[in-house]
C-alpha cells in the first residue's frame, strides 16, 4: 500500500472502551462492561450501529466456547520444504498461508476489538495477520501510548504496572496464538526509511527479536511497501539483528507494488521466502505509480510475479503478500473509479496459488486500516471495519485453503501444459496446477477449455466443478485419460469463475457424492 494519508494513530474518536487495564488481568469480561462501552460510543454512533457493535462483541463470548482450536505450531516451527517451494512444519505437516492484511491492528483496536477481530478471522479461515508494528516515529496506539522515540532507545519502553504500547502488542500476539493465528510483523513501514539508519535498525531488530523470539506464532516481515534498493543496508541490519537472537521464525521482505523481494534480497542469508505485491492497479494503469520492470498492460497478472521469483537462484517459496483489496478503488487514488469486488480478489488468489505460490494474502480497504466513524479514511474507505468483515470476498478465501489442503501439498507444481491448445490473455487466462494424481484448473472468464487429463496418473479420472464463491462441488462423471473439452453454462466474466478438479479415479481425496469442500486446518 501507499502511505495511509497523514493520519496520526492517536484516536480521533473515542474507542469502544477506553481503559487502563491492570497488568494482572487476563481477559476483560465483555458482558459486564458492555454498558460502559455503549455509554462511551453513543455520542458518536447512531442507535443501530451501537446495537450492531454490542452484538458483535457479545458474540465473541459465545462462539466456539467449548471447541478445541487448532494450533498449527503443535506440528513444530515453520521451515522451508525440501523442494524449496513451500512452507511446512518441522514434522512435515503442510502449512497453507491464508493471510489477512490487518496493518493497523496494533494502533487502532483496543483489547476487546482485537479479541473480536481475531476470533472472527479464525472462523473465516485466516491463519496469518500481516500487521505494522510501527508506521510512524513515534507510533501511537488507541490508548494514546507511544511505541518509540526518535533515538530508538528501547531501554525504557515498558514501565511497571503500565499497560503501554508493547504490552498491548504482546496481548494481541497472545490472543492471536489462542486462535491459532500467526502474526506476520512488519517491523517498521517503509515510508519511515529516511528517518532510519543502520544503528536504529539494528536496535529495533534486537528489541523485537528478543521480545518475541519465544512466541510460537511470529513471522518476520522486513520492509513495508518500499523498493528494496532504497537503503538496503538498513533492512539488512534490521533483519540480521533479529536473526541473531531469534532462530525460531521465518522471515521475508514486503516490497513496493508491482515488485518482488526476489529482485533485491533473494540471495540474503536471512531470507526464507519471497513476497511480492501485485498491487491495486488494473491493466494499463501507470499514472503516478512510478516505473516498474513489468510489461505494460500486465499489471493484473500476479501469476507473473511467481514466475519472476522462481527464476531466481536459490529457489525460494513465494507468496502474493498484497494483491488488490476488496472494495478499494482500482488504482487507489481516484475514488470515483470502480472498486475491486469479490470476484477480483478470488482471481488474484487462485492465479497466484495455481501459479505456484504456497499461500495467499487477502485484503479489504476498510479492514486493513480499521476505519470507523470519526476516523479519517485513506483510499476512499467508507465501511466500518466490522461491517466490511461481512463482505463476500472476505468470507470466500477459506475455500481456497480447503481445496489446496485436500490434496498432497508439497508435490504440487504449476503446469500450463495441462491446457491443451492456445491459452487466453488477461481475464481469459486459464491457469493450472497438479500433483501426481490430481489436477486443478482455474477459469475466471468462463471460456471453453481443453484439458489434458493424461498429465496425471490413472486410466480414468473423476471430475468436478468447484465454485470458489461458496465451495460447492458438482460431480461431472468419470472420464478417460485423454484431452477433454470442458465448459460450464454461465455468463462470460465477472462472477462466473470455476475450478475444474480432476483426480485419478483410484484416489478418494473427494467423494463423488460430496456437495461441498470440507474444512481443513
Amino acid at each position: 500500500m501507499a502511505e495511509y494519508g497523514n493520519n496520526t494513530i492517536k484516536p480521533v474518536f473515542p474507542p469502544l472502551y477506553l481503559y487502563e487495564p491492570d497488568m494482572t488481568e487476563k481477559r476483560i469480561n465483555l458482558k459486564e462492561n458492555n454498558i460502559n462501552k455503549l455509554n462511551i460510543i453513543k455520542s458518536s454512533m447512531n442507535k443501530r450501529k451501537i446495537l450492531f457493535i454490542a452484538a458483535l462483541l457479545l458474540s465473541a463470548l459465545a462462539v466456539n466456547a467449548a471447541g478445541k482450536i487448532y494450533k498449527p505450531w503443535s506440528n513444530g516451527r515453520l521451515v522451508v520444504s525440501e523442494n524449496n517451494r513451500y512452507i511446512v512444519h518441522e514434522n512435515g505437516q503442510p502449512f497453507f498461508w491464508m493471510g489477512n492484511t490487518a496493518w493497523l491492528l496494533p494502533e487502532r483496536l483496543n483489547r476487546e476489538e482485537a479479541e473480536y477481530f481475531l476470533e472472527k478471522d479464525r472462523l473465516a479461515g485466516y491463519n496469518v495477520e500481516q500487521i505494522q508494528v510501527l508506521n510512524a516515529i513515534p507510533t501511537f496506539n488507541v490508548y494514546g501510548h507511544a511505541a518509540n522515540n526518535a533515538d530508538f532507545d528501547f531501554s525504557k519502553v515498558s514501565k511497571p504496572g503500565v499497560y503501554g504500547y508493547w504490552e498491548h502488542l504482546d496481548y494481541i500476539v497472545d490472543v492471536a496464538a489462542n486462535n491459532g493465528i500467526y502474526i506476520a510483523m512488519d517491523c517498521i513501514w517503509g515510508s519511515m526509511i529516511d528517518k532510519m539508519d543502520v544503528k536504529k535498525a539494528a536496535a529495533l531488530g534486537k528489541f523485537l527479536g528478543e521480545r518475541y523470539k519465544d512466541k510460537p506464532n511470529i513471522i518476520w516481515m522486513i520492509g513495508g511497501d518500499i523498493m528494496g534498493d532504497k537503503k538496503p543496508e538498513v533492512w539488512d541490519a534490521m533483519a540480521r539483528a533479529i536473526k541473531k537472537v531469534d532462530k525460531n521464525h521465518i522471515m521475508t521482505f514486503h516490497p513496493r507494488g508491482r515488485t518482488t523481494s526476489a529482485w533485491w534480497y533473494n540471495d540474503r542469508e536471512w531470507m526464507d521466502f519471497n513476497m511480492f505485491q501485485s498491487g491495486h492497479r488494473r491493466y494499463g494503469q501507470r499514472n503516478g505509480d512510478g516505473d516498474y520492470t513489468i510489461k505494460e498492460n500486465t499489471e493484473e497478472d500476479n501469476w507473473r510475479y511467481v514466475d519472476m521469483s522462481f527464476e531466481k537462484k536459490p529457489l525460494r517459496p513465494v507468496i502474493d503478500g498484497e494483491p488488490s483489496y476488496e472494495d478499494i478503488p482500482q488504482g487507489l487514488h481516484d475514488f470515483s473509479a470502480p472498486r475491486w469486488m469479490d470476484y477480483d480478489v478470488r482471481r488474484y488468489a487462485y492465479w497466484a496459488v495455481f501459479g505456484g505460490a504456497f499461500g495467499h494474502t487477502y485484503g479489504h480497504n476498510s479492514v486493513m486500516q480499521f476505519i470507523r466513524p470519526g476516523l479519517k479514511a485513506s483510499f476512499g474507505a467508507e465501511k466500518p471495519w466490522w461491517e466490511a468483515m461481512e463482505d463476500p470476498g472476505y468470507n470466500q478465501m477459506k475455500y481456497l485453503k480447503w481445496l489446496m489442503l485436500s490434496f498432497p501439498f508439497t508435490e504440487r507444481v504449476a503446469d500450463q501444459s495441462i491446457i491443451s491448445g492456445q491459452n487466453g490473455e488477461r481475464y481469459d487466462r486459464i491457469i493450472a496446477t497438479r500433483g501426481n494424481d490430481y489436477l486443478l484448473v482455474y477459469n475466471y472468464s468462463g471460456k471453453p477449455m481443453s484439458i489434458d487429463l493424461t498429465k496425471i496418473s490413472g486410466a480414468k479420472k473423476n471430475v468436478w466443478w468447484m465454485n470458489p464463491a461458496d465451495g460447492k462441488l458438482t460431480y461431472l462423471g468419470e472420464y478417460d485419460s485423454k484431452i477433454v473439452e470442458f465448459t460450464y453454462d454461465a455468463a462470460y466474466l465477472r462472477g462466473s469463475d470455476r475450478v475444474l478438479i480432476a483426480v485419478d479415479s483410484s484416489k478418494n481425496y473427494i467423494g463423488k457424492t460430496d456437495v461441498m469442500l470440507k474444512e481443513k486446518n
